[in-house]
């Protein structure tokens, strides 16, 4: 069967658009692919999908996540011109595998938080949908994907806010947010 790869966003203001991914990509390295997976924001932290990748690989060594950011862009205004680099390396970054023929599956995480906090532009991340190869499947995630985007897309899921607990007063809770 030849595979058609798919553009998928996760997007909206609810909470589980990594999470989504993320279950993607296991069922992906389950069912034997080549899974990468790209975080456009984080950096710096030890979040449990890193450990949980590292556990996956342990096994078979046919997944990988990068963290490509220099962590939360929104506390660290002083270094925007910092987080602005990271984020072009990260463009570089997935271009160049998007384009190497190693995965059947390229998660970039967060890319649509890059857009909205003036990392990177719509264009950047259009330029690297219009690189994919028939046969991979990209991810993208983050709030507000653009109209462009979503235009661009097989597949859009929108996570909707119903309620979250930090809205009232209880803070991320690890193994859950992070």
């Amino acid at each position: 069967m030849e595979r058609q790869g798919l553009v998928i966003v996760h997007t909206g203001d609810g909470k589980g658009k990594t999470t989504a991914a993320l279950g993607l990509a296991l069922r992906a390295w389950g069912s034997g692919l080549h899974v990468l997976i790209l975080q456009f924001i984080k950096g710096g932290q030890k979040y449990g999908e890193l450990a949980a990748v590292e556990a996956l690989k342990g096994v078979r060594d046919t997944i990988e996540v990068r963290q490509c950011g220099l962590g939360f862009t929104r506390r660290d205004e002083a270094r925007k011109a910092e987080h602005i680099a990271a984020a072009k390396d990260a463009v570089c970054a997935a271009e160049q595998e998007i384009v190497s023929g190693a995965w059947d599956l390229i998660i970039l995480d967060e890319i649509n938080y890059a857009v909205k906090f003036g990392l990177l532009e719509t264009e950047d991340v259009l330029r690297l949908v219009e690189k994919k190869p028939q046969e991979l499947h990209l991810v993208l995630t983050g709030r507000d994907a653009s109209p462009e985007l979503v235009a661009a897309a097989d597949l859009v899921t929108e996570m909707k806010l119903v309620k979250h607990p930090f809205q009232e007063g209880i803070k991320a809770q690890k193994g859950i947010e992070f």
